[in-house]
């Protein structure tokens, strides 16, 4: 049976913008994101309040445009549609920037250069670096590459899958407002709220699916799928954050290392449990920064698996809705 229509171009649309995003990475300038960032900036400022009211008009309002956008462009035919998707998830996927940045940091490692390590860290995460040393850094770098898989890749693909440019779209809308206005803060406890759980509900399936995938993938780093699902089963629920934890424990279960530990971000200290080891009484060896490279291949793997994945959810759609249709 011939498999076609819009579900099919989002297929189609999801793989060719992961290719995109393998072969030439995000845009150097006029990044759509960031686009979107400076109109959530100046719409902030006109929108703050110290409710959680104002957050959620702030929010709503935000993702439901960017969510617009995407219904407009399902209204183009098939071909065209499908090459909408294909910039579309090339704009809001992040893979080749991820693992980019993760060896930016392990290759300053491996030439000594401790300081500027530190420097370059700051691009993957939100905590001080200042003071970390190179296991503390490879730790901070894993912990990121499990996390970002999740964030930047396997979530806007399988709500693409199922939302078609619509879904993806939304979905990093309301991703990046998380990174906006989510955290703890004087100014965001409220005003942030809604849009720190709408990221947390936006993303637990992804994450979940991220573990997943990465229990599958594991031997492509050298890795173990059983030890990533018992660690995963056994310390997933750990982490404060209920998506993080899934990924970042599926990660270390799968490269064998200990991840967690204490985080400083400045305006607050983050005593996070210890996640690592598949098995009772094996927390696993400390990440190093051999293990850099490890978490990067793993998360290659777990790129091209939630795209075929993804694809496959999107195609099935495309093909029960012919069948409806020849009823």
């Amino acid at each position: 049976m011939k498999v076609s229509g819009r579900a099919g171009a989002t297929a189609v649309g999801l793989v060719a913008g992961i290719m995109l995003d393998q072969a030439i990475g995000d845009p150097r300038r006029g990044h759509p994101v960031a686009a979107f960032g400076t109109v959530a900036t100046k719409l902030e400022a006109a929108m703050w309040r110290d409710t959680r009211g104002a957050g959620v008009a702030y929010a709503g309002l935000l993702a439901a445009a960017a969510a617009g956008l995407g219904v407009a462009a399902s209204r183009l035919p098939t071909l065209r549609l499908a090459a909408a998707t294909a910039v579309g998830t090339w704009a809001v996927v992040g893979g080749r920037t991820l693992a980019a940045e993760a060896v930016a940091v392990d290759d300053l490692l491996a030439r000594g250069e401790l300081p500027a390590a530190r420097q370059r860290l700051t691009h993957l995460v939100g905590r001080k670096t200042g003071h970390l040393d190179e296991g503390e850094i490879a730790r901070a770098v894993i912990e990121s590459v499990a996390e970002n898989t999740s964030d930047a890749v396997v979530a806007p693909l399988l709500w693409g899958a199922v939302g078609g440019l619509s879904g993806l779209l939304a979905y990093r809308a309301v991703n990046t407002l998380d990174a906006m206005v989510g955290h703890h803060s004087p100014r965001y406890e409220n005003f942030g709220w809604a849009s720190a759980r709408a990221d947390d509900v936006a993303n637990y399936l992804p994450a979940r699916l991220t573990a997943l995938l990465a229990v599958a993938v594991a031997p492509v780093a050298g890795g173990s799928g059983r030890a990533a699902l018992a660690t995963w089963r056994r310390d997933g629920r750990r982490h404060p954050s209920p998506n993080a934890g899934v990924c970042e424990s599926a990660y270390a279960g799968a490269l064998g290392v200990r991840l967690g530990g204490r985080n400083d971000y400045g305006s607050h200290v983050e005593d996070r449990p210890v996640l690592g080891g598949g098995t009772q009484g094996d927390e696993g060896k400390p990440a190093t920064a051999a293990d850099i490279r490890r978490a990067v291949r793993l998360s290659r793997a777990v790129t091209i698996a939630a795209a075929i994945t993804c694809a496959g959810i999107a195609w099935g759609r495309s093909a029960g809705v012919t069948a409806r249709r020849r009823k």
